[in-house]
């Protein structure tokens, strides 16, 4: 006999559905059939497992991974826990925590072989609308909804309906069982049938005395008082299961579904109020889009809660507040909590959902919204907000787009307002674009409309709060070679002047702040940066400088040049450029051939010798009109390295070339010698890169003075190998 699945659900509770499905599953193991009986009902976990009086070990999550790796069908029995009638037992989940991994697509091999290792696998799946549920519906040959006799559960009843037939599942794969049929007070049947479009499959009398009873040993009904009329009942639900066309195929509705004119989900969702995600908890998870009734309801709540807390009337002061801001925060969660129970009833299908629900729609209304948890993720490192609906963030070297949203975009101006405001910027119509940096480092771009087509946008470049070492690069990243860091460290000691070249987001600042390390304590170093990002040893002598953008009435700008230019009077040892990107380059190769020997800079290029051109164009916004000689010239007598980061397909980021500035040639043009360099040879199966890095050959005219110095360095770390 082929297998068949039965569903119980109810859109109601307290209408007896664990109770039915319980005694169901039980008389069918007492009628000699293999019975396979799963709690899916995230409402009331342990509740099946009480009426049974059975303790598992196990859920259905801990076994997911064997299930898609084995053939096994059997693979199952290892994980259930069977009762005295025969039946196997399993809960989908233990702990309300573990409800966001039962998903959609892991639950449908599950189904698939329990089916091949049972005659029946009943299901008790709750009483909440999810993606997982229509899932396990699609696998299904029969569908049972429980009601009780009373106005409310029939017109439940009847909504659920509508749902199911929307979702185009045949009416006559769709039964009712009415529990306490004969309840004192209650609709008559007649009615009840007369009110819906579905057959009543069997209609349970009420026996309040031997069902609480049973409840109370722990032991199925029709165990504990097998003579009863309600044991009756179950035995009568068994004969009427082996009539002809009782079950449907799964793979006619399956058919069925994909090949009618569907609803749209957006539509589907809206008319019935239900949510198709309301079941998937966790974090980003799998990065799926969130539905829009969810963002709906968020809006909703949020409307509300600004009226009750009245947010609009919050000072500046009570939310910078750290003590201010929690008493808010944590009142504001009450509010949130209790409308969220007014506005979406049974559709938050968990408490994780909604806790997750509770927290997003507090972070919007107080924080930053969508992108408070990515700021808070230590392993997300940029931020991209393209606009309200699509949101990008970077993690482990990979762009991914997340299942975050912000409800509007006007919600995307207040997080762009709530970020700049606290430092002393603006952004509007009249300057619809912003730097700044966060308290913790990290920096933030906005952009707003009308120059931003598609709304508000929001990118931020997280200050990492992990202090790397050239270690680090070596062993764990595997970002540079040894030879590659021997020969940066003894560059360092003896005070040659290095520019870091690299595209957005190679790594350029990582890795000057790995080669300041080598700078020896003592010496007085001072930091000039756009955004402060730069985070050196505890060196004794440390000054630091950073830029100014012009006030509300576009003055008070100080820049990059004006800070270098008072970075002279200030006798430093070494000057630490965060970044080259105009007229200051002028000044500092000026003062790198004028004594200040060891400094360091970074600058966006391509390579190491598109550096040289990005130089000669920044000479020119000087304002000093120099031949290509005299630029070269003062670039050769300045520069001596040029260290080039790049960012690779599989996110792993490397430097791909050391190389030397060695003079001038023929015709005053500047001599490039690579003295390390990344050989890219392919990709292997998972898309990583390889590669290998190497010595030239290439001796540096350089190692003599380092000799001189009195720096050790080998000489054999040249040769190529």
């Amino acid at each position: 006999m082929d297998s068949r699945t039965i569903t119980i659900f109810s859109n109601k509770g307290g209408v007896g559905k664990t109770f039915v499905t319980v005694n169901l599953a039980t008389t069918l193991a007492l009628n000699g059939k293999r019975v396979f009986l799963l709690d899916m009902d995230f409402q009331a976990v342990q509740d099946m497992a009480r009426m049974l009086n059975l303790a598992p070990r196990y859920a259905v999550v801990d076994m997911l991974r064997d299930v898609e790796e084995s053939s096994d069908p059997n693979i199952i029995k290892k994980y259930v826990i069977s009762h005295s009638s025969g039946l196997d037992f399993l809960p989908a989940v233990i702990h309300t925590k573990q409800i966001g991994h039962i998903t959609p697509d892991n639950i449908k091999p599950f189904l698939k072989k329990a089916a091949q290792a049972y005659d029946y696998i009943v299901i008790d799946a709750g009483k909440a609308f999810s993606e997982t549920l229509i899932t396990v519906l699609d696998y299904s040959n029969l569908i049972f909804l429980v009601a009780t006799p009373d106005i409310l559960a029939v017109y439940q009843i009847r909504w659920a309906m509508e749902v199911l037939q929307s979702l185009h599942f045949p009416l006559k794969m769709v039964k009712l069982i009415l529990n306490r049929a004969e309840s004192r007070g209650g609709v008559a049947w007649q009615e009840v049938r007369s009110a819906l479009t579905c057959e009543i499959f069997s209609r349970i009398p009420s026996d309040g005395r031997a069902v609480g009873m049973a409840l109370n040993r722990g032991i199925p009904l029709v165990i504990d008082s097998p003579k009863s009329l309600v044991a009756d009942s179950f035995n009568a639900m068994i004969r009427d299961l082996s009539r002809d066309g009782m079950f449907v195929q799964a793979t006619e509705v399956a058919k069925l579904r994909t090949t009618e004119d569907l609803v749209k989900p957006g539509e589907f969702w809206e008319k019935f109020g239900v949510s198709s995600g309301a079941a998937k908890a966790g974090v980003y998870a799998g990065y799926s889009a969130e539905e829009d009734e969810i963002i709906k309801l968020k809006k909703k709540i949020h409307e509300k809660l600004v009226d009750r807390l009245d947010i609009k009337d919050l000072s500046a002061e009570a939310l910078s507040n750290p003590q201010q801001f929690a008493k808010i925060k944590q009142n504001a969660e009450k509010i949130v909590s209790n409308l969220l129970t007014e506005e979406a009833g049974a559709m938050i299908s968990s408490h994780e959902e909604r806790a997750r629900m509770v927290k997003e729609v507090v972070n919007e209304a107080l924080g930053l919204g969508a992108i408070e948890e990515f700021l808070a993720d230590p392993e997300v490192t940029d931020i991209m907000v393209n606009n309200k609906e699509e949101i990008y963030i970077e993690k482990n070297g990979k762009l991914i787009l997340t299942n975050k949203r912000f409800v509007s975009e006007t919600q995307v101006r207040t997080v762009i307002d709530r970020i700049v405001a606290p430092l002393g910027r603006r952004i509007d119509e009249s300057v619809p674009m912003v730097d700044a940096r966060l308290p913790d480092g990290s920096r933030i771009n906005a952009v707003i409309r009308p120059i931003s087509l598609n709304g508000p946008m929001i990118t931020i470049r997280k200050f990492s709060t992990e202090r790397l070492t050239v270690e680090d690069l070596l062993l764990k990243y595997k970002s540079l070679s040894e030879p590659m860091g021997e020969f940066l460290n003894a560059c360092v000691l003896g005070r040659k002047n290095i520019i870091v070249s690299g595209g957005t987001g190679a790594g350029k600042t990582t890795l000057l702040n790995v080669i300041s390390l080598f700078i020896p304590d003592g010496e007085r170093i001072i930091t000039i940066e756009d955004a402060a990002e730069l985070r050196l040893k505890a060196h004794s002598h440390w000054g630091r400088m950073e830029s100014r953008v012009p006030n509300v009435e576009g003055k008070g700008a100080i820049t990059i040049r004006d800070l270098f230019i008072n970075c002279l009077r200030m006798r430093p040892d070494r000057i630490i450029i965060g970044e080259c990107r105009g007229a200051e380059v002028m000044d500092m190769l000026q003062a790198m051939n004028t004594g200040h020997d060891g400094s360091l800079t970074t600058v966006h290029a391509n390579s190491t010798r598109d550096v040289l051109v990005r130089l000669c164009s920044m000479m020119l916004l000087s304002g000093i009109d120099l031949p290509l000689r005299a630029m070269h010239e003062m670039i050769a007598s300045a520069i001596h390295l040029i260290v080039h980061v790049a960012r690779f397909s599989d996110g792993t980021r490397k430097i791909t070339g050391i190389t030397e500035v060695a003079g001038l040639a023929e015709g005053y043009q500047l001599n490039l010698k690579d003295v390390f360099t990344f050989d890219r040879q392919g990709i292997d199966n998972e898309g990583r890169v390889i590669g290998q890095y190497r010595a030239t050959g290439y001796i540096p005219t350089g190692y003599q003075d380092l000799v001189a110095r009195g720096i050790p360095l080998d000489k054999a770390i040249f040769t190529p190998r």
